[in-house]
């Protein structure tokens, strides 16, 4: 197991896939990416269509190889990797940088945006160049942002259709205070976890249900053995693509923008591969035997005051916050 101090950073087998690409050879650059979605999930497929984007732009001198379905580990795992420059790209999703970029905080708050298509034009333009830029202090270079869908309730024990009803569900979140904040909010006990553990937790009861958005309760097969999916839509978090400050430093500039524009254009491809994607899943999991049903938000958004209060606390925030709602 490698190790840097205080940190495991990467499996031997990892780092032995890894060692097999070529990184800086003087006449190619092959940038290697994480993801922990699996092969044919719409990010793995962003990725690959910006690797066609520059390849065909340098005549094959640069390109990017993803290593998908988490085989360079977990989501907190890559960043880490990320940061040290073992890996050179990775795909996350944005409530992992939470408790590490603070503007990160910002769309990944509960009942934010009023739609998909207001959340891409907030994350598409200045709002989110100016999240982006706020990476490269932690050791990242914040490159575009995916889509996410929006993220709603699914557990084995009962449909949500009240705040009543999350009392006392077990609920699985990712490694984020803020997360953690939102759930205990709800009245139900949230439960960290990596994503890859969620679905055997939900068959042995060690968690009643978690939240995701429709491609992931169906690639995961979540839907499987968690039945009831309610309709909160309570996030809208983005996923996002970056990359290592450590690799983007070895490269030109004349490089480094086209690294930005072919991100660009691989976030647009993403949002078309997205949509595909959430009515495959949806039909899946709805013919697959999932009990899906509508709820009362309001009551839901009022219990967030709490959670605004302590995350929003900088006259930054609260003018990115104010600039967001604007956004028609």
């Amino acid at each position: 197991m490698k190790r840097f101090p205080g940190k495991t950073l990467v499996s031997a087998a990892a780092l032995l896939a890894l060692s097999t690409l070529p990184s800086f050879a003087a006449d190619k650059i092959v940038l290697r990416s994480s993801d922990t979605h699996a092969a044919d999930y719409p990010t793995v497929k962003a990725v690959e269509y910006m690797s066609e984007v520059l390849s065909k732009e340098t005549n094959g001198r640069l390109s990017i190889k993803v290593f998908p379905a988490a085989q360079l580990g977990e989501e907190k795992d890559t960043i880490e990797q990320t940061q040290f420059g073992v890996l050179d790209m990775d795909r996350v999703n944005l409530v992992p940088l939470n408790n590490i970029i603070p503007l990160t905080q910002i769309p990944s708050l509960p009942f934010l945006f009023s739609s998909v298509d207001q959340a891409r034009r907030v994350l598409d333009g200045p709002i989110g160049d100016e999240i982006l830029d706020s990476f490269a202090d932690k050791g990242l270079i914040g490159l575009a942002f995916y889509d996410s869908g929006a993220r709603s309730f699914y557990n084995t024990v009962r449909p949500i259709k009240t705040l009543e009803d999350m009392k006392g569900l077990k609920i699985r979140v990712q490694q984020s205070d803020l997360m953690v904040g939102m759930i205990k909010a709800l009245g139900a006990n949230p439960t960290p976890m990596p994503f890859g553990e969620v679905y055997g937790a939900l068959q042995t009861g060690a968690i009643d249900g978690a939240e995701n958005n429709w491609p992931s309760y169906y690639s995961t097969r979540h839907f499987e053995v968690a039945k009831y999916y309610s309709l909160s839509e309570h996030l809208m978090t983005p996923e996002v693509l970056m990359m290592s400050k450590k690799t983007w430093d070895k490269m030109s500039k004349d490089d480094q923008k086209l690294i930005r524009a072919a991100a660009k254009k691989s976030a647009q491809k993403m949002h078309e591969l997205w949509e595909a994607q959430e009515k495959v899943a949806h039909d899946a999991v709805v013919k697959g035997g999932a009990q899906v049903n509508t709820l009362d938000k309001e009551p839901f958004i009022k219990a967030m005051s709490s959670v605004y209060d302590q995350y929003v606390t900088s006259p930054q925030m609260k003018d990115m916050i104010a600039r967001i709602r604007a956004t028609k």
